[in-house]
């Protein structure tokens, strides 16, 4: 962790809704004037989309069904870790873009699924923003955790995450049901032991509950709306967490424990307004007295 250099980082699954959550930072950001280097975590995976297929076939015809891009072996771990700490220590860091499609590839002449060169940061920026599978991530080899000083997780239920992973990828990335499912089935094991344990090191969990049947994401014809959600939020260390005042403001929000509030789903944007602006500025003022 840095006090002259923040890093903050979300964290969650495939189909999780993290970029949903990166807007409200964006949005946060262009109103408290914060200069953010963004991160996507997508550019710190092993392989770019064609060596990955080559990867998973090879993985296959050895027997392992497991290979993905949860796991450690389709991802740069220990890079991401040498970014967050680089950053920490002098603010800049090497980093460069994965190009998803077409529009995304076109500026740097190159084919979609393939990297941009490695580049160092911008110069004089306020504090790091990552987003994507592994900001939370630890191993016996790297903790990447450990050098972050704001770690959210985006994790809603299982079903719900399943049933928005399947609409995304067949309306944006053109795959069908039985791809996707395969997909689902194939990273189940890095899942379990390297994305659900994240959520046991951030610092605050965002997760949605839908209040319709999920009970077959697999036949879903629509996603939950966040007015048929519920919003769990529960913060790892509830010390200096203004309770009275963000159920005062979150109508219909409610305590289930003691660090968690529980609210209607359609208030998740004002939600995460109201708690990460104060803990921006206390990361802020920590930099400005360090600095």
């Amino acid at each position: 962790m840095s006090a002259k250099h923040p890093v903050v980082a979300i964290t969650g699954s495939s189909g999780a809704g993290t970029s949903s959550v990166m807007r409200t930072f964006e949005q946060i950001f262009r109103r408290e004037s914060v200069n953010a280097a963004f991160v996507e975590g997508d550019s710190f995976h092993r392989y770019d989309r064609m060596a990955m297929k080559g990867e998973m076939e090879r993985a296959l015809a050895d027997g392992d069904h497991d290979f993905s891009h949860f796991g450690p072996e389709a991802n740069l771990f220990e890079d991401l870790e040498e970014l967050f700490r680089a950053y920490g220590r002098t603010g800049t860091g090497q980093v460069r873009k994965y190009l998803h499609n077409a529009e995304e590839a076109a500026p740097y002449a190159q084919e979609p699924g393939t990297f941009t060169p490695w580049e160092d940061l911008p110069a004089g920026t306020d504090l790091l923003f990552y987003e994507g599978l592994h900001g939370a991530v630890a191993t016996d080899k790297v903790d990447v955790a450990a050098h972050a000083d704001l770690l959210i997780g985006v994790v809603p239920v299982i079903n719900l995450e399943w049933t928005q992973k399947l609409h995304r990828d067949r309306s944006k990335r053109g795959y069908s049901t039985e791809a996707v499912t395969e997909t689902i089935l194939r990273r189940m094991h890095d899942y379990v032991h390297y994305m659900c344990p994240q959520f046991s090191r951030t610092h605050v969990n965002f997760q949605r509950v839908p209040i319709v049947d999920t009970s077959n994401p697999f036949i879903a014809r629509t996603i939950p709306t966040q007015d048929e959600s519920m919003l769990v939020i529960r913060f790892a260390d509830p010390r200096g967490i203004d309770f009275p005042y963000l159920l005062s403001m979150l109508h219909d929000s409610f305590m289930s424990r003691p660090n968690t509030i529980v609210c209607p789903g359609g208030k998740m944007d004002l939600a995460m307004q109201l708690i990460f602006t104060p803990m921006l500025w206390r990361l802020l003022e920590r930099r400005s007295t360090a600095r």
